[in-house]
């Protein structure tokens, strides 16, 4: 299958299973195509974990879903040597659910540190390194978190380095009224066919090569000096703010590091490319400012008093930063 034809058809068939939540299902093929992990955070029940289930069932891929516990141990995300006795006996690794394709962290933030930190390596470097044994995994290799933003009791919020891991951080908001009721036509009808025993029948998944082949193409789209230099200008306001702005000097205490730079070149890139374009615009770099850059930015204490938040900052960044 051709690889815009097969993204046009993964968009189609995502979109038919979660409706009202097109951005959403944007930026989890923006991140698909820059080769990158996401963050979905929203209340309970806006389809977060149907959003990458959906993603998992239209795509040629092994699907790992973790749920994320308190008494979660490292091992059981990303596997453990394991004594055998058959053979004279030998120790022998044993994959964990992080051995997968598309990896579905439920709740990242309910398990403590030392579980967030197992998929640091993995997130960054694509291996596992067990029993000073490096493991690689996958090529096709995506991890979807979902958080609550507002039932912290009983939670460890991600630190920074855990954050900076994600290409983008992605809010799911509730859907328009019209959609919410095709919602409810949707689980309707999917529950009278369960009922009647006849599920609707699936079309055969998208090949793993038509991700490959889309990556190669958005990897060969044209991208100006002045974009470039339009990106890099946009991180490094963060880190100077005041030369800028004085309260976005006061709101902003850390700016984003060089990994801010490379996420919005590749998160551009790959939005022009699922645009139909052949180069790279500025409006593909602000299309995707706020999910890219949001979780890596640090407010100050006077941010919080003034009730300041991320994207509101971004927003005035943006419009205080102009294209070389």
């Amino acid at each position: 299958m051709e690889a815009r034809a097969a993204f046009t058809e993964l968009r189609a068939r995502m979109g038919q299973a979660i409706i009202g939540q097109e951005r959403v299902i944007e930026r989890l093929l923006i991140a698909l195509l820059a080769d990158g992990n996401v963050l979905l955070e929203g209340l309970p029940g806006v389809a977060k974990t149907r959003a990458a289930k959906s993603l998992a069932q239209s795509l040629d891929a092994d699907f790992r879903r973790i749920q994320f516990t308190p008494d979660l141990l490292p091992t059981d995300v990303v596997g453990s040597e394991v004594y055998h006795q058959e053979g004279g006996g030998s120790f022998r690794f044993d994959p964990g659910p992080i051995f997968g394709n598309l990896i579905l962290v439920d709740e990242i933030n309910r398990a403590p540190a030392k579980v967030q930190s197992a998929l640091l390596e993995a997130m960054e470097e694509r291996q596992v390194t067990v029993a000073g044994t490096t493991h690689k995994l996958p090529p096709l290799f995506m991890v979807m978190a979902t958080q609550n933003p507002i039932e912290q009791e009983g939670t460890y919020p991600l630190p920074e380095a855990q954050l900076d891991r994600f290409l983008m951080h992605v809010k799911v908001d509730y859907p328009p009224d019209a959609d919410e009721r095709a919602v409810l036509r949707l689980v309707r009808g999917e529950e009278q066919a369960a009922q009647a025993g006849a599920p609707p029948p699936r079309p055969a998944p998208i090949p793993q090569d038509a991700v490959f082949a889309a990556r190669a193409e958005m990897a060969g789209l044209h991208v100006a000096d002045a974009i470039d230099d339009y990106v890099v200008a946009l991180v490094t306001a963060t880190r100077h703010a005041s030369v800028l702005d004085k309260d976005l000097g006061r709101w902003i205490e850390v700016g984003c590091s060089p990994r801010g730079s490379i996420g919005l070149d590749r998160a551009a890139r790959a939005h022009a490319w699922l645009s139909g374009q052949e180069h790279v615009t500025p409006e593909n770099v602000r299309a995707v400012v706020p999910d890219v850059l949001r979780h890596r930015l640090m407010l100050s204490y006077e941010a919080q008093a003034d009730r300041v938040a991320p994207d509101a900052v971004l927003e005035r960044l943006v419009s205080l930063v102009a294209v070389a």
